[in-house]
């Protein structure tokens, strides 16, 4: 049995292949992260360790008839280290698993995306949108898609701008959202945009494989500054470049404690922790901005939304969920 490796080609190979079908499943490549193998069994599991948990990422990618042995295994290497399993960002098939496999499983979110095929900003219901991206074009922006290497120096600066901007203290996540550069950058494509060639906003987009293969809108910075539809005009340029490539979708990823519905709930599931996740909904800003969050996807009128889930092994508990917060580097 193997504890820690890279993460590998191996990696994108697994997330690439059958029995896979989750939108966020590239960032399981990314670096940082520890990798799970069992001999004899093909795919992997993707972690990382936070204090007394192993907080695992997007499900068992691997095959669907390997998927419950290799779950299995990964609780008895859990179990050899004292630690305890929780899972972040299961799809209905997965979670419907883990339940199966004496997890408890809870809604925790949805992701969203956007079919492209039919995709149009025509109508009086995106009129504001529309105006938006029209303003920040007017204000000097012009967006490209550009290969990064040439860019990542303003990228790290807008970085920190983007993150003093958020308050003094807060962190760079990690873990469940993208990343720029090292051996994944292949694999991603970088719009930016700019006014008077200064940096002013970039988009990176991950590949999405699966049932609604395509792209998703990643990693994502701007200037804070008085112009308004920066994001938006970027992300519009990326859109019209992906639709006459004939691409399929555009997934907007995972934002917690969104499109929770007790009707999505899984037998079994905790109802102490589905009213906590309706509290987080409710007040939790601090804990992560996702009703703002939620505001610029709904913009784009997404045709599906996916209800994700996490997964605790035994009881659910607030410091299991807390932990995940941790594995990402917000505390």
């Amino acid at each position: 049995m193997t504890g820690t490796i890279s993460p590998s080609a191996s990696v994108l190979e697994a997330v690439r292949g059958p029995g896979v079908d989750n939108p966020s499943a590239f960032l399981g490549a990314s670096s940082g992260n520890s990798v799970f193998t069992a001999p004899g069994r093909r795919g992997v599991i993707v972690y990382r360790v936070a204090g007394a948990y192993l907080v695992q990422f997007g499900g068992v990618f691997a095959p669907a008839e390997e998927q419950d042995g290799l779950l299995a295994a990964f609780v008895e290497f859990a179990a050899e280290q004292g630690r305890s399993i929780v899972s972040i960002q299961l799809q209905r098939a997965d979670a419907e698993r883990y339940a199966r496999n004496g997890f408890t499983v809870n809604q925790v979110g949805a992701s969203y995306a956007v079919d492209l095929a039919h995709f149009t900003l025509a109508g009086t219901k995106f009129m504001r949108l529309r105006n938006k991206i029209s303003r920040a074009h007017r204000a000097g922006l012009v967006v490209r898609e550009v290969q990064p290497e040439q860019w990542y120096d303003r990228m790290r600066q807008l970085d920190q701008v983007w993150l003093r901007s958020k308050g003094e203290h807060t962190p760079e996540l990690q873990f469940l959202v993208g990343e720029y550069g090292g051996e994944m950058q292949a694999y991603r494509r970088l719009f930016v945009g700019t006014i008077d060639d200064e940096l002013v906003g970039y988009i990176s987009y991950s590949p999405v494989y699966g049932s609604r293969p395509g792209w998703m809108h990643d990693l994502s910075r701007r200037q804070p500054s008085e112009t308004p539809g920066l994001m938006e005009a970027i992300n519009k340029t990326a859109i019209d470049t992906f639709r006459a490539e004939g691409v399929p979708w555009l997934h907007f990823g995972f934002t917690p404690f969104t499109g929770l519905d007790d009707a999505l709930e899984l037998p079994g599931h905790s109802v102490a922790f589905n009213r906590f996740m309706h509290l987080l909904w409710t007040y939790g800003e601090q804990v992560y901005p996702a009703q703002s969050q939620l505001s610029y996807k709904e913009k784009w009128a997404p045709d599906v939304v996916l209800p994700e889930y996490l997964a605790f092994q035994g009881r659910a508990s607030v410091a299991g969920f807390a932990h995940v917060f941790r594995a990402c580097g917000a505390f």
